[in-house]
């Protein structure tokens, strides 16, 4: 007696390519080398976290430490590299440790998007129908506020501190990720894969988890690194308007708020604090176009 047919054409998982070996992610992280705007990216991402971790070694002095000799003087110098702010706090110091809590809040927040957002579209994509719209429903109504009105009506209320700059961000950026998943999962839902996995009588959760997010992983990664990039633009963004981290710690968008009406009779007090954001979103978004070019959106 022969088996049917249809049991034996049945794929039993998804594609090989949806869940990859220990190796296989290496043979990834190596072709990096061969993308020009992601080994670009790389090197500036990896130079800026270096520079993060040494900031206690390197910096040459603390970065709260007044230099009131240094007043006359701001203008960079052999004791001030990129000279100092008007409270003879030296800049170059400020700096490296402001580069701390923007590679800590940034990803974090990112992750946290990527998780909420994941979820939501996974669950909207799949059941579709009314849950499809209510969710649907719930992200435009978060994205039809203006971010930066929203930011400072959240943080005033609760109060500028890296988590609730984490848990803001978080909130603001799921919905837009929702999208992005919600879009994938239902043309993934179609698969034959998704069909056998029903079929053997896996769980919803199982299948929304294992069989689909692995196979829309591409898209959201280079996703997650331009939000990475724009998330750093954020935290600069709500230093410049007061609402960012709490003073007197170091904060890129706090050190050009403190220069305002100054700019002009010493420009580099915002020039450097500038040129580290730029330089530090140009690196996230150059990994993601290299990322893009290496096909891993596919």
């Amino acid at each position: 007696m022969s088996t049917p047919a249809t049991a034996e054409a049945l794929p039993a998982s998804p594609p090989a390519a949806s869940r990859l070996r220990p190796h296989a992610w290496w043979r990834r992280l190596a072709a990096l080398g061969e993308s020009t705007p992601a080994s670009v990216g790389v090197v500036i991402v990896l130079a800026w976290v270096a520079l993060a971790l040494l900031a206690p070694l390197i910096a040459p002095y603390p970065p709260n430490a007044n230099d009131m000799a240094a007043l006359a003087h701001t203008t960079p110098s052999r004791a001030h590299w990129l000279g100092t702010d008007q409270l003879g706090r030296d800049l170059f110091s400020r700096i490296l440790w402001g580069a701390r809590p923007v590679l800590i809040i940034a990803p974090l927040a990112v992750l946290g998007a990527a998780a909420l957002g994941s979820l939501l579209g996974l669950v909207g994509g799949y059941y579709g129908r009314w849950t499809d719209l209510v969710i649907t429903r719930a992200c435009d109504i978060v994205l039809s506020f203006p971010v930066i009105i929203l930011y400072m009506i959240i943080l005033a209320h609760v109060g500028s501190s890296a988590w609730n700059i984490v848990g803001v961000l978080t909130l603001t950026k799921a919905p837009i990720i929702a999208r992005i998943v919600r879009g994938m999962t239902l043309d993934l839902r179609e698969r034959e894969y998704v069909a056998a996995a029903k079929m053997r009588g896996e769980s919803a959760l199982y299948i929304m988890l294992v069989e689909i997010l692995p196979n829309a992983r591409g898209p959201l990664v280079v996703d997650m690194c331009l939000r990475t990039g724009y998330n750093v633009i954020i935290i600069g963004s709500l230093g410049f308007l007061g609402i960012g981290l709490p003073p007197p710690d170091p904060d890129w968008g706090g050190m050009v708020k403190d220069t305002y009406g100054m700019m002009m009779v010493w420009p580099h007090m915002a020039l450097f604090p500038c040129a580290a954001i730029s330089s530090l979103v140009v690196g996230f978004n150059l990994l993601a176009v290299g990322l893009r070019e290496l096909g891993l959106r596919d």
